[in-house]
């Protein structure tokens, strides 16, 4: 019988010295991590190679860790400004106007973003999600994929909740115009 560790447990236990416990948080956020990454990123090569620096800054930096906020907020907001960096460092220039939150309305049902991460469609609109300026698609899969709150969210992004739903409603207007306007439709339904 194998016993589940919390992150937290996992956590003191490698902070006292049970460094191989380490693994097993790497095996629980990598494929989550390695989404959100590819996600701003959009290459996977790059995408894995950022990853790698991630897991190692978190380890390196688990001391600092204070337990105020869960494991994978702190570890995603990581990968988030890890990979924001290596954007940056090749001076791509990331869409980042909001509208006001009076605007915010929900364009795609919950059922149909459901399909994002339960059905065999789930692939195809992967591939338009990944269509999206980086930002969108890191809201996207943060919110339908992670299943984070709003707030979760902000602490990544550093934004206000406000902003983060603003950000959500925009990546939504944008997909739902990529899925119409190029005929996705019948491909999604």
């Amino acid at each position: 019988m194998m016993i589940l560790y919390s992150d937290n447990e996992l956590i003191k236990s490698i902070k006292n010295g049970n460094q191989s416990d380490y693994s097993i948080l790497v095996d629980r956020y990598k494929d989550r991590a390695f989404t959100l990454t590819n996600s701003i990123i959009k290459n996977e090569m790059e995408s894995e190679e950022i990853l790698q620096d991630c897991f190692l800054k978190a380890f390196n930096s688990l001391n600092k860790f204070r337990f105020e906020s869960k494991f994978s907020t702190w570890f995603y907001r990581i990968v988030f400004n890890t990979s924001l960096t290596r954007i940056n460092n090749k001076k791509r220039n990331t869409e980042s106007n909001f509208l006001s939150i009076d605007e915010f309305e929900n364009t795609l049902t919950n059922d149909s973003m459901n399909d994002y991460r339960n059905s065999e469609k789930s692939e195809a609109l992967s591939l338009l999600v990944r269509k999206l300026p980086s930002n969108y698609s890191t809201v996207i899969n943060l919110y339908y994929l992670e299943q984070m709150s709003c707030n979760e969210i902000s602490l990544i992004l550093d934004e206000t909740v406000n902003n983060v739903k603003v950000l959500l409603y925009r990546a939504r207007k944008a997909l739902r115009t990529i899925v119409f306007d190029n005929n996705y439709t019948e491909e999604l339904l």
